[in-house]
């Protein structure tokens, strides 16, 4: 069976049930991580010579495999790591876990059992790394990137800081114009690095690689982002241990290096920055000279302005911090005037809530570009607090709340309640007085669905609301003229019944307009890029496809009024992730081969067959209608007869109905009933029972051939099936992967889109309509009306009101 990208995750992932209930997410990381690279390190240098990377005699997860079952397998797996580490300069960083500690693992054989499992599910063939990368296609540091998040999400509060969400720490990598940089001894420099994933982020950016330094505090994150540089081929990164405001190891001479990009995610509002500083008023590096000191219990900018020290002159960079250092006043006040007065700062992001690992609170990315610093005229500011998809307890972004970020910053586009160049002037003057907050600038509120009293009072749609759907007129200008009319000054009424509302937008031509040109689109889409489908094989580089059809997906849909490209976007990029992602890395990895396999149980038996690339029903589709259907109506008419035979016996099964006789164990036997209708047969006394018996046998008969021809008809079937499968063509399985599967499945995904737009103004229509309908006085006169026949009714009744 092929290697499944989502399927090394899931693997990797059940991985760690060894280890819960034992330990915290935080401890059983490490040891996931050590075995992980052990096992990668063997598979992909194990078979080399000559190369800088040593597979030491018993220092190898094949020696571990070795161990499995045996009673000293943790502390002989201990030592394995250690050679390794050895052999390769790795010490303190691979051997970080204790594969025998008993108060963790447990003792005995249940210490061996869980050792002894864990090896087992590494050998798994889904792991086997000697193939890592799909032509430039990292496999296993994405699938090392899913296990920081899934950790980072596990451990909770403080303990998951060492993680930057990947979405974060793309933006990052792309505001900052990291694929700008063309020479790999260009450099990019972390001062809290934790497990490396904003460096590999920046990385990954640069066309031709990039020099990569980071510092880290905490010495088991440190190993963790040196075993992610390792298992991202960045083998030359130079990770450092220490407190980076204490102790910074990157320096030359007495002054602090600097480097072309410095990237941040430190600690929020870090009360202990001072620990290890002698005299946090004369810093021996100058870091805060010309700006202030920072607060003794906030490190926020303490951290801030090492990252402007550490930049070169030309240098750019992003930190990320809470919000409050856009406007806490006192000594940060003045910090903030200072850097502002300087124009380092290029811009401000402003992020949703809840992102983070180590707490709830929004942040903000503070992009800074010291290049640039003399002519910048203003701060840039983009507030996304809103883009964003619950993910679990955490938030997330979306594909298009990222490439909408990127687009407005790296675009300097000014959108309305989104984006916006704040001038220095502005930002500056009395009101605001160096005051970075967002919401001073970007008023993002949405605007609040009032209810016109006057409407209520007098009827009619108040002609504001109608207006507010401006954005639909603008393409369907004579749709309205046929649903509205005037009443008086400032209020419309509905012309047509709330029933019609639906169909005379849907069929109207200006409608059909817009979904014809919304077709054009995705068929000019469709039409570019199907050579690049048809031409895919073996050693293809599938982010390279979703990076030129996405592009193109956006260009396509980009001035369709109405139509938010980053919607068409999203729904690309979801499918991508949930289907074609790993349908394009089964191509890479074995060209256009269906790949059928055997499905088996828990107890290994065969069950059946499927397929990797193309899922049965598609096939069935495209070539067995008619027996698809003659299932379906076999189905159905099972369903009609196990029916009538449950309406049989709810009618007759009381205690002292029929059907109490031939129960046994409260369950109706079949064998039973054959016996009583033999004894009641010409009995006239149980005419009636016999005659409901024998309904019950004769159906029950009929249920039992209709589930035989059933099975008959998906047997025939399924064999059929079969036999196609193993005669496709190649030609054949192209277009049913791209035409039956891909795009058909995509065009379905973009036709809901549009839908939602229809739908969205039918609704809006519906619901004014619906709330100006009764106006407050024919209300209140129907109230009167239905008061006084109360009335009448008690008065008759001998009750007087």
């Amino acid at each position: 069976m092929a290697i499944k990208k989502s399927e090394i995750y899931s693997q990797l992932w059940s991985s760690c049930d060894e280890f819960r209930g034992g330990m915290d997410p935080s401890q059983y990381k490490d040891y996931i991580l050590s075995i992980l690279f052990v096992k990668y390190i063997s598979d992909k240098y194990g078979k080399q010579k000559d190369i800088a990377i040593t597979i030491p005699k018993g220092g190898s997860f094949d020696d571990m495999i070795a161990l499995k079952g045996k009673a000293d397998i943790g502390d002989k797996m201990n030592k394995i790591i250690a050679k390794l580490a050895e052999e390769n300069d790795l010490t303190g960083i691979i051997d970080e876990a204790d594969f025998d500690d008993s108060d963790k693992l447990g003792s005995g054989k249940e210490k061996v059992d869980k050792l002894t499992n864990l090896i087992s599910i590494f050998q798994n063939k889904l792991l086997d790394f000697s193939k890592n990368r799909a032509d430039g296609d990292d496999l296993l540091g994405d699938a090392y990137e899913f296990l920081m998040r899934k950790f980072a999400t596990a451990s909770g509060k403080d303990k998951g800081q060492f993680y930057t969400p990947s979405e974060v720490s793309t933006i990052i990598a792309k505001v900052i114009g990291a694929g700008n940089l063309e020479r790999k001894d260009q450099s990019v420099y972390d001062p809290t690095a934790g497990s490396g994933s904003l460096l590999l982020k920046v990385a990954h950016e640069t066309p031709k690689g990039i020099t990569i330094y980071g510092q880290e505090n905490d010495v088991a994150t440190k190993a963790m982002a040196m075993m992610n540089m390792w298992i991202h081929n960045n083998v030359d990164a130079d990770i450092r241990q220490g407190n980076t405001i204490a102790n910074p190891l990157f320096k030359e001479n007495s002054a602090l290096k600097t480097f072309d990009l410095v990237v941040s995610n430190p600690p929020f509002s870090f009360k202990k920055w001072t620990n290890g500083i002698v005299d946090p008023n004369h810093d021996e590096f100058g870091r805060f000279d010309g700006y202030g000191i920072p607060p003794m219990k906030n490190g926020d900018y303490a951290f801030l302005l090492h990252v402007l020290k550490s930049l070169k002159s030309t240098g750019k960079g992003a930190i990320i911090l809470p919000h409050g250092v856009l406007f806490r006043g006192n000594i940060e006040s003045k910090i903030r005037k200072n850097i502002i007065n300087r124009g380092y700062i290029h811009g401000i992001i402003g992020l949703p809530p809840n992102l983070f690992y180590g707490t709830g609170i929004p942040a903000s990315i503070i992009v800074i570009d010291k290049e640039n610093a003399q002519s910048r005229k203003g701060i840039f500011m983009v507030d996304a607090s809103d883009g964003f998809v619950k993910d679990g307890s955490k938030n997330k972004l979306q594909a298009k709340d990222i490439r909408k970020i990127v687009d407005v910053f790296t675009k300097q586009l000014e959108i309305p309640k989104f984006s916006r160049l704040i001038p220095f002037s502005e930002i500056s003057d009395e009101k605001n007085d160096y005051n970075l907050n967002i919401t001073r600038y970007i008023d993002s509120q949405k605007k609040e669905d009032i209810q016109d009293i006057e409407g209520h009072l007098k009827g009619g749609i108040p002609k504001k609301d109608i207006d507010d759907l401006d954005k639909y007129w603008q393409v369907y200008p004579n749709i309205r003229k046929l649903i509205f009319s005037p009443n008086r000054e400032g209020y419309e009424n509905l012309k047509i019944k709330k029933s019609e509302i639906n169909s005379t937008i849907f069929d109207h031509s200006e409608f059909k307009k817009f979904i014809e040109i919304t077709k054009k689109s995705f068929d000019s889409w469709k039409t570019n890029n199907l050579s690049l489908f048809t031409e895919m094989k073996i050693g293809l580089k599938p982010k390279e496809i979703i990076l030129n059809i996405s592009e193109d997906m956006l260009e396509k849909f980009s001035k369709i009024s109405l139509v938010d490209k980053y919607d068409v976007y999203q729904e690309l990029m979801t499918y991508w992730e949930e289907t074609m992602q790993d349908d394009a890395y089964l191509v890479s990895m074995n060209g256009w081969n269906i790949a059928i396999y055997e499905n088996k149980n828990k107890k290994d038996k065969v069950i059946g067959w499927d397929s990797e690339l193309i899922p049965k029903n598609i096939v069935i589709e495209k070539y067995f209608v008619k027996e698809k259907n003659q299932i379906e109506e076999l189905n159905s008419k099972l369903d009609n007869i196990t029916q009538q035979i449950q309406t049989i016996v709810e009618d007759n099964e009381g205690e002292e109905d029929i059907f109490f006789d031939v129960k046994i164990d409260e369950k109706i036997n079949k064998t039973e009933i054959l016996k009583r209708i033999k004894e009641i047969k010409g009995e006239s006394e149980f005419a009636e029972e016999f005659k409901v018996l024998s309904e019950y046998q004769k159906l029950s008969e009929k249920e039992k051939e209709v589930k035989k021809q059933i099975k008959e008809a998906e047997t025939q079937l399924d064999k059929n099936l079969l036999k196609k499968y193993q005669q496709l063509k190649e030609s054949e399985i192209k277009e049913i992967v791209i035409q039956d599967k891909w795009l058909f499945s995509i065009n379905d995904l973009i036709n809901d889109v549009i839908e939602q737009i229809s739908h969205n103004l039918t609704g809006r229509i519906r619901e004014l309509a619906e709330r100006y309908d009764a106006t407050l006085p024919k209300l209140s006169n129907e109230v009167n009306k239905l008061t006084t026949k109360v009335d009448q009714h008690l008065e008759r009744m001998g009750f007087k009101c």
